[in-house]
């Protein structure tokens, strides 16, 4: 079983510098924490004691990240473990639950397009698409270029015809008995008018996951020798059809050159350094074809090295998507514990994973391509950069100037009120640190207290709410850990605290009215070192607490641009969160008068499909699949459904005034 031993202060790393002999000697993964007890680095290490041992040196001979990071530490704490994987695991584990600021995080340079198939239908289909990977589907790439692998699509559906329209235009040709044009020009085998079974589909399907995997010469010469047999059979339209067929595919194989000979399954990698940031590019080779590329750039907060570098680098990826590992994995350096790396990626791949770094040949060569990639990368990143940080910088100041703070607001926190003739009233909290949104700071609110068409009333409630938490918090941290404040982090889960953290400007949607209710929610809580402004809509002033005139903001000031991005995003995240609550409302009251439909069976139906427009797209049958619905009630239900969407409002946003109307 793994053991634990923790050691504190808050005067320096000497002063929480662990007694000589209490740190084992066994392999173990440590975390170091800061005066509020937020984790700040995690490391893992074959011998605990004299890695630690390493970072309670004189200062000078450390390097000044890693000085950095001990001095902001207040104490250690490690986790023995029994094998070296075990301590690769733990680490990914930590580094995923805390995020600390120190590790190197690898973030993508932009967004990758995927090639999606949806395995998990009963009929899969075949699309692009970004983002997060999600169960049930197979992937392919990324992809340097939508365009491109669009266009390689569009040449496969011609011999793999399988379905690739959207789940909207599937079941309404199922309910006009019809195929759309794709089914027409024999791009796809119309499985939603029964033209072909779902085991032939499947069937499709495979041939076409395959074939994008790398197996593609089987393919070939399987359509060869069908278009000769055609032809000595002189049916010769049959071998004129598997002829284009061929055709398609060596143009769609054209598009992947083969770069290595011997049909390899690799991942390379290389990195491009300076002292202040790396960059990472990956090429994806599968059959010996480059199947896709992708890049990640990384802050350097410690003086790791290139090998350790890599041994991040390929912890991250891998760690957590055991379908990402390929059977080889060429690196620039070898990691400074190869074997234990080795051991982690076969176990979680099931077979034998070999990581090295080429010497020569066609692999040394494409490295050095990616080498390239990687250099042009980080230079493109570094001109942004630069860019992005002086005008984040500049509008901060700007604002700090405006409003005669003493600092630049780091932490702006934005609210925003929304409601639809006094219903369903809701507000949103959004959070932008260093001229970034930490959407994961975000806050929605029910007023439930007040006059629902009053909005300076919610906006009093809201602030009310909000800060009345943060007292809360700051009230049950725990203080012994630090003479500079209170902890921000539950000390039983590592987390940071709901609310715990103070804003340095306060910013709401409104003028005047909303800016004095938000004044005075704080002034009645004992609030009076936080700033706070509204940004009126009609001619984007600036409001103060107690001042007649606005504040007037150039049009082209870098300040006012920031203020109405976090007050745009404060409205949409409000207007999201108000919509989805109507929609739910709507649902309710439509099935008011369905016979045997109870409180208990309506939030059953909506907790079921999640909103309005997926239970109006559901059939008899789908909602008769609901636990405590029978044929009869579904059927009464689908009848109340269309009438009310028969005769429903339109709901919009006026994009003159950002208000949520209704016709």
């Amino acid at each position: 079983m793994p053991a634990s031993r923790p050691t504190r202060s808050s005067r320096g790393p000497l002063s929480y510098r662990p007694e000589p002999g209490t740190i084992p000697t066994q392999p173990g993964v440590y975390r170091f924490r800061d005066a509020r007890d937020r984790v700040i680095y995690v490391g893992k290490a074959n011998n605990l004691r004299a890695r630690l041992s390493s970072y309670f040196q004189d200062l000078a001979n450390l390097h000044q990240r890693t000085a950095t990071m001990v001095t902001t530490a207040a104490r250690v704490e490690w986790t023995v473990v029994n094998t070296e994987v075990e301590a690769l695991q733990l680490e990914y584990s930590w580094i995923k639950e805390f995020d600390p600021r120190f590790n190197v995080k690898y973030r993508d340079d932009k967004s990758y397009p995927w090639l999606a198939v949806t395995v998990g239908d009963a009929y899969p289909r075949v699309m692009v698409g970004r983002g997060a990977k999600r169960k049930g589907t197979r992937y392919f790439g990324p992809y340097s270029h939508a365009w491109a692998i669009r266009e390689t699509v569009d040449i496969l559906l011609r011999v793999f015809p399988m379905r690739s329209c959207s789940n909207g235009v599937f079941k309404r040709s199922q309910q006009i008995g019809r195929a759309c044009l794709l089914g027409y020009i024999g791009k796809c085998s119309a499985p939603c008018v029964g033209q072909i079974s779902e085991d032939d589909h499947r069937a499709i399907v495979d041939d076409f996951c395959d074939f994008m995997a790398g197996q593609t010469r089987p393919f070939v010469k399987r359509i060869e020798r069908e278009m000769y047999a055609a032809s000595d059979a002189m049916d010769f339209e049959r071998a004129a059809r598997l002829r284009d067929d061929l055709g398609a595919m060596q143009r769609a194989l054209e598009k992947q050159a083969v770069v290595l000979g011997d049909g390899a399954d690799a991942d390379v990698i290389a990195l491009a350094e300076d002292p202040l940031e790396v960059a990472v590019q990956i090429f994806y080779v599968r059959g010996g074809r480059i199947r896709g590329q992708r890049g990640w750039v990384a802050d350097r907060v410690t003086d790791a090295e290139t090998p350790q570098l890599v041994e991040d680098f390929l912890l991250q990826l891998y760690a957590g998507d055991a379908d990402a590992v390929p059977r080889e994995i060429l690196v620039p350096a070898l990691p400074t514990d190869v074997d234990t790396f080795e051991a982690l990626l076969s176990d979680l791949k099931g077979s034998r994973v070999q990581i090295r770094v080429p010497q020569r040949g066609d692999k040394k060569t494409l490295q050095e391509t990616v080498a390239q990639n990687a250099r042009q990368s980080l230079a493109l990143h570094k001109t942004k950069r630069a860019s992005d940080l002086t005008t984040r910088n500049q509008a901060l100041d700007e604002i700090r100037e405006a409003l005669e703070l003493d600092e630049a607001p780091l932490r702006i926190e934005c609210y925003d009120v929304a409601h639809l003739q006094g219903t369903e009233v809701v507000a949103s909290m959004v959070v932008f640190e260093d001229g970034l949104s930490r959407k994961g700071e975000y806050r929605r609110f029910v007023i439930k207290g007040v006059d629902k068409q009053n909005d300076v009333a919610s906006m009093h409630e809201v602030i009310t709410r909000r800060f009345r938490r943060l007292l809360d918090e700051q009230s049950r941290s725990d203080t012994r850990a630090t003479d500079q404040g209170p902890m921000l982090v539950d000390p039983e889960t590592g987390r940071p605290r709901k609310f715990a953290y103070a804003p340095g400007l306060v910013v709401v949607d409104g003028g005047q009215p909303q800016v004095a209710a938000a004044q005075q929610a704080l002034l009645e809580l004992g609030i009076n070192d936080i700033a706070v402004c509204g940004l009126a809509k009609r001619l984007e002033e600036v409001w103060l607490p107690g001042e007649e005139d606005p504040v007037i903001l150039a049009r082209s000031s870098e300040g006012l641009y920031l203020l109405q991005r976090i007050r745009d995003e404060a409205h949409r995240f409000a207007n999201t969160h108000h919509r989805g609550r109507r929609s739910k409302t709507m649902v309710e009251s439509m099935l008011d008068d369905v016979p045997g439909l109870g409180e208990v069976r309506r939030k059953t139906l909506l907790k079921h499909f999640g909103s309005l427009k997926k239970l109006r797209e559901a059939e008899v049958d789908e909602i008769a699949q609901v636990p405590g619905i029978g044929p009869r009630t579904a059927e009464a239900i689908k009848t109340a459904v269309e009438q009310a969407s028969a005769s429903r409002k339109t709901v919009s946003v006026n994009t003159a005034t950002g208000e949520i109307e209704e016709s």
